[in-house]
């Protein structure tokens, strides 16, 4: 996913050619004092040799004697890419290339900790998890999940290489960081009284991208970040992304955090979330070490109930318009509409009613409120029995009202179990020191680029 060399003799070569190339004139550098702030005293006039750019740098390296080559990224690039709705434009495509390279980059280092400690991931694990993944996308055929990979420009291989990565990584956790992370009873009480003590407050489903970024890298993360943003903006996945892209342990679950409150965010975040509807994203936020990019999956009340989880009895009243219908007909139609709607004392008077100006009616008393689109579920929720919404659609589709005529809410949400709110704490822990553990990772490897 090009053949490597080996760089240490062109290096220096370069090195040598980039100082002939400086004009005897150039002006000496101020001398920096290293500082709190500026810790390797880098000064502010610098003279460069040679051209850096890093988003141009050819895509390959060496990890520690492993290949990674171009077609290795062009295979995984597919993968993002394919979860993309929107075309990604080249000066972008090469940001996502420079991302991808290093999060093979991190996954090649896993793969071989986790080798090094001898809890390689067998081969049948790999295989087990790549047929089910075809089965869930391909139910009827699963072998089509080979012949889709291969139509997008992956592999077959591409993905189970990145199965194998993060099911490496599990193992790693799992013996190293997961039995050294103790939370006591004494916390998940606090935790469970704490609750209780905020019950009507809210809570949020939030998911999250996670980028980490030092002070030398902070700029060309945050552009890859804002190109993220740009992408799920245009109908990227959200999933997708989290899980190519994302550096917290969230990532293998598309970067969903669950329920959490804002207060157990960091305050960028919280403020961010704050202001956030169901379905919005928000975002690059700088945090301590990093960006993040926020998606709200839903947000309710702390033990109470989840309105979203009402089930509702509706009846859609719908018109139609005939082929080659003008304006002006169209919008008396509408206007007849809207005066029948208006005149209905609830819904025992809608299929008579609707019959006399030919409208069609539908009941279903079975729907879910969040099952219902985002921008129809806040009106629902909002009407009394009997109401309708305002009426929708156009002329090529109709237009409709839904009406709502019965609601059975689900019962207050208890507070949850002890056993949940102390996995959960133990999964805050185990993300921090999993980004630690690949930090180090990074930091022993011996890394070539070509």
């Amino acid at each position: 996913m090009d053949v490597i060399g080996r760089t240490g003799t062109a290096l220096a070569a370069a090195g040598l050619i980039g100082l002939a190339m400086v004009p005897s004139a150039a002006p000496a550098q101020t001398v920096a004092v290293p500082t709190a702030d500026n810790p390797f005293g880098l000064p502010e006039d610098i003279t460069l040799f040679g051209k850096a750019d890093p988003d141009r740098r050819t895509a390959t390296a060496i990890v520690n004697g492993f290949v990674i080559t171009g077609t290795d990224i062009d295979q995984r690039v597919a993968l993002v890419v394919s979860a993309s709705e929107a075309p990604i434009p080249d000066e972008e495509m090469l940001r996502l290339r420079v991302q991808v390279l290093r999060n093979l980059i991190d996954e090649t280092l896993k793969i071989q900790a986790a080798a090094a400690a001898d809890l390689e991931v067998k081969r049948e694990q790999v295989e087990q998890t790549y047929q089910q993944l075809a089965a869930q996308n391909f139910s009827t055929d699963p072998k089509k999940m080979d012949e889709y990979l291969l139509s997008i420009g992956s592999s077959p291989a591409s993905l189970k290489r990145q199965i194998e990565g993060e099911a490496a990584w599990d193992n790693l956790l799992r013996r190293n960081i997961m039995p050294f992370v103790n939370v006591s009873a004494e916390e998940v009480n606090d935790v469970l009284q704490r609750m209780n003590e905020a019950k009507g407050t809210d809570e949020y489903r939030l998911g999250e991208i996670y980028l980490s970024a030092t002070t030398e890298n902070r700029a060309q993360v945050l552009a890859n970040a804002q190109a993220i943003m740009q992408q799920l903006q245009q109908g990227g996945s959200f999933v997708a992304y989290a899980r190519q892209f994302s550096e917290a342990t969230t990532a293998v679950v598309g970067g969903d955090l669950g329920w959490v409150r804002l207060g157990q965010l960091p305050p960028q975040l919280a403020a961010a979330a704050r202001s956030m509807q169901a379905g919005q994203l928000q975002g690059p936020i700088e945090i301590p070490g990093g960006f993040s990019i926020l998606y709200l999956i839903n947000k309710r009340q702390v033990l109470m109930a989840d309105p979203a989880e009402a089930i509702l009895s509706l009846k859609q009243i719908s018109v139609t318009f005939p082929e080659g219908v003008t304006q002006a007909q169209a919008e008396a139609r509408v206007e007849e509409f809207g005066k029948f709607i208006q005149g209905l004392r609830g819904c025992g008077d809608v299929d008579a009613g609707a019959a006399k100006i030919g409208a069609e009616v539908i009941s279903n008393d079975q729907i879910k409120a969040a099952n219902l689109p985002e921008q129809l579920r806040g009106i629902i929720l909002n009407l009394q029995i009997g109401q309708a919404t305002p009426p929708f659609g156009g002329v090529q589709e109709g237009v409709r009202v839904l009406m709502l005529c019965g609601r059975d809410d689900p019962a207050d949400s208890g507070a949850p179990t002890f056993a949940a709110v102390m996995d959960q704490i133990e999964q805050e822990r185990v993300n921090k020191r999993a980004q630690r553990y690949l930090r180090d990772l990074r930091n022993d490897a011996y890394i070539e680029y070509n």
